[in-house]
């Protein structure tokens, strides 16, 4: 995909082989003392210095782009805690402020702002109560507050259904700001609603507000997501593609996600996104400063080897858990819906 329009990630894409973005916010707040079912997003007002020292230590680790604290920023998701949902548009712009100052506290004026904005966690008609432009307006919220606190890029993740994608990039677009999009391929392959990253790439390249990069995040490790970003990068090769994985595979131990991804373990995946055709790279849930500082070297120092197949992701990141991934390009429609892990 041709990158469209001059902006601060346009051009660090056109001039860069790679950009590297952060790590995960959630699981690395939750160490710093955000309490299970607390919105991350409350931390902008009441621990702002934590949500600084999280973008400092990424940027730090060699973070091109970071990711502002607004994942679960609509009103629809804020709603949940009482008073939240009539501050969204104070919390989004906030968040991008902070991600500013931890810019402006480092010494570098090089990093990207991208204002994260997640699911709304509602159903879309006709499954679901919600429709696309009730959907597209509870977004459109979102980013206004994001555009207003200086984002660069507004970054849609961890979307599951093409109406919800539909929704945050008709929302999106009434801002100046240009868009990416990732979805989340859990370990049938395919989004919780069922779609394979074929599909979502064909759907969003047919889309009115396009965006001008795309890609998979979170999902069921990074094996299987870079699986995902072969079956898209097979299909077009002028795609802007996003990897930005899970640290390995989550285990339940002691009341709480580990996350079995080591250092090494992402560093290799890093390179193998990059050898996949991935032009922005990065880490999801689990993914600390430290994985990043070694995704970020890794980059720097391996040279890039091509072609890559299912067999070598496999040899390195360990084996897939979907076997129709295993051949990616066989793109064939199927209607049953998987489930996505978190």
């Amino acid at each position: 995909m041709l990158v469209p329009m001059s902006n601060k990630l346009a051009d660090a894409l056109n001039n860069r082989p790679w950009l590297l973005a952060d790590g995960a916010s959630g699981t690395n707040l939750f160490k710093k003392g955000l309490k299970q079912g607390d919105p991350p997003e409350i931390w902008n007002l009441e621990q702002p210095e934590k949500i600084l020292e999280l973008h400092r230590d990424f940027i730090d680790a060699g973070a091109d782009i970071i990711l502002t604290n607004s994942f679960g920023g609509t009103r629809n998701r804020l709603k949940l805690h009482k008073g939240l949902d009539e501050q969204c548009f104070e919390l989004n712009k906030i968040a991008a402020e902070l991600a500013h100052k931890a810019i402006a506290d480092s010494d570098r004026d090089d990093v990207i702002v991208a204002g994260s904005m997640g699911p709304t966690g509602d159903l879309y008609e006709p499954i679901g109560p919600l429709s696309i432009a009730e959907g597209a307006k509870a977004y459109e919220e979102q980013a206004k507050g994001l555009e207003a606190g200086g984002a660069d890029v507004l970054w849609i993740e961890t979307l599951s259904s093409m109406e919800e994608v539909e929704a945050a990039l008709t929302g999106a677009a009434t801002t100046g700001l240009p868009s990416v999009v990732t979805a989340s391929f859990d370990s049938s392959g395919r989004t919780m609603m069922g779609l394979t990253p074929a599909e979502f790439a064909d759907s969003l390249r047919a889309m009115p507000h396009a965006p001008m990069a795309f890609g998979a995040n979170c999902g069921n490790g990074t094996a299987d997501l870079s699986a995902a970003i072969l079956s898209i990068a097979n299909q077009k090769k002028d795609d802007v593609l996003i990897a930005k994985s899970n640290a390995g595979v989550p285990e339940y131990k002691g009341g709480e996600f580990v996350y079995s991804g080591t250092i090494e373990h992402m560093a290799n995946y890093a390179c193998i996104a990059r050898d996949l055709g991935a032009k922005i790279i990065g880490g999801c849930c689990g993914t600390s400063p430290e994985h990043l500082a070694a995704m970020h070297k890794a980059l720097n120092e391996t040279e890039p080897k091509t072609p890559l197949t299912v067999q070598e992701i496999a040899d390195t990141l360990g084996p897939l858990s979907s076997p129709q991934e295993a051949n990616p390009g066989d793109h064939r429609s199927s209607r049953r819906r998987g489930r996505r892990s978190e």
